[in-house]
């Protein structure tokens, strides 16, 4: 069945075809998401391409935050249409939309159901013990929340809300964390919030420890992003394709990368408990993304290089999740003792170059994968969203 969809809701629809810019940032960032969870191995990364152990900043932690800045430019032309509506229906399609996309990455984070065992057997996956949170559920409670706000507290209660945000944030890291070093794994108040209301057996595992980077307490700071880039959206639709709206745009996104990079001295920057001095250097960041952008494509209309990203960019959610179940789908394909995707690596991509060339070769080419899919579904104008 076609679907051709044309206003933009939650980032996961096309956006306006004058600001192909925005598309573009979107499927950029769902390129990037793709390419850093999917090398060739774990073990052999370009630094770029990993996320900072703790402390720090990365490209690759830019990723994340960059998309929900586009969510929240998204927002700034989706609640127009809400004006003139009642509360009913309003809270009817925000709670809709923070339900569907949370369940989809449930979904992600239990498919494919099974596990394959050392004797190569199917065997039933332990559904107790499901990690709660992930990507999209961070998207979809940030979206949920930053609609509620920005719909009822207009944009000067939603910008008193961010900074009160960031604020009681710092205030309740460093007062309820440990007071030896109140910003560590171990002694964090987010890794403490948490485990008051989720079992320690349904939370990430990979620091070698329970605790998500994309628990309860850190999302709050992350609904700011979002209400960063509906503030960004809305200052470009009222002053248009201009050099002086790029000009603007540069300056705030600058202030802010100096107002986080000062911070940073008191309330480190830090991606896994998502702190405000993180949030200011992100939302700077894209800020400045997009600047560029809006000059390079909107300006001087040099739009022949984005079509990859428009791909992306139109299909976010479906693209993002199709990347994740075919992961976890090679995951059961056993060949030669060993399971389809380190077959592929080792067979077509570490033959022909060293470690790390070879393991983002693999990224790209995966990428590529993903991308065709998403290139069929825009010749067929398949445009799903939520």
């Amino acid at each position: 069945m076609k679907n051709s969809y044309s206003a933009t809701d939650l980032a996961f629809e096309n956006t306006p075809a004058r600001y192909v810019s925005l598309d573009v940032l979107r499927g950029l960032t769902i390129a990037l998401m793709v390419l850093v969870n999917n090398p060739g191995t774990w073990g052999s990364i370009y630094a770029p391409f990993r996320h900072a152990d703790w402390h720090g900043f990365t490209l690759t932690d830019m990723v994340f935050p960059s998309f929900l800045f586009v969510v929240g430019n998204a927002m700034s032309f989706s609640l127009r249409k809400f004006q003139n509506q009642n509360d009913v229906r309003i809270l009817k399609k925000v709670f809709k939309r923070t339900i569907i996309i949370f369940l989809i990455g449930l979904f992600l984070n239990a498919y494919p159901f099974v596990k394959l065992t050392a004797d190569g057997s199917l065997a039933l996956k332990d559904f107790s013990a499901i990690r709660i949170f992930g990507v999209l559920q961070r998207i979809a409670l940030c979206y949920g929340i930053a609609s509620l706000v920005i719909h009822y507290f207009s944009k000067k209660g939603a910008l008193i809300f961010s900074i009160a945000t960031l604020l009681g944030y710092w205030a309740a890291m460093y007062y309820f964390g440990d007071a030896t070093d109140p910003y560590s794994l171990e002694g964090n108040a987010a890794i403490k919030f948490d485990l008051l209301f989720i079992s320690p057996v349904n939370l990430y595992k990979g620091e070698g420890i329970p605790f998500d980077p994309e628990g309860l307490l850190s999302t709050f700071p992350a609904v700011v992003n979002v209400i960063g880039g509906y503030f960004a959206g809305q200052f470009i639709q009222k002053n248009g394709n201009a050099k002086s709206t790029v000009i603007r745009l540069l300056y705030a996104g600058l202030g802010l990368i100096v107002l986080g990079l000062l911070w940073d001295i008191l309330f480190p920057i830090n991606k896994k408990i998502w702190t405000s001095s993180y949030v200011l250097l992100t939302i700077g960041l894209s800020t400045v993304a997009i600047g560029f952008l809006m000059y390079a494509i909107e300006i001087v209309e040099l739009k022949r290089w984005t079509f990859f990203f428009e791909v992306f960019g139109k299909n976010p959610l479906v693209l993002f999740a199709l990347s994740g179940v075919l992961v976890k789908t090679m995951a059961l394909i056993k060949i030669q003792d060993m399971t389809l995707q380190p077959w592929i690596f080792n067979t077509f991509f570490l033959r022909v170059a060293g470690p790390k060339d070879a393991s983002l070769l693999y990224a790209i080419f995966f990428i590529m994968v993903i991308w065709l899919v998403g290139y069929a579904m825009d010749r067929n104008k398949i445009y799903i969203k939520v």
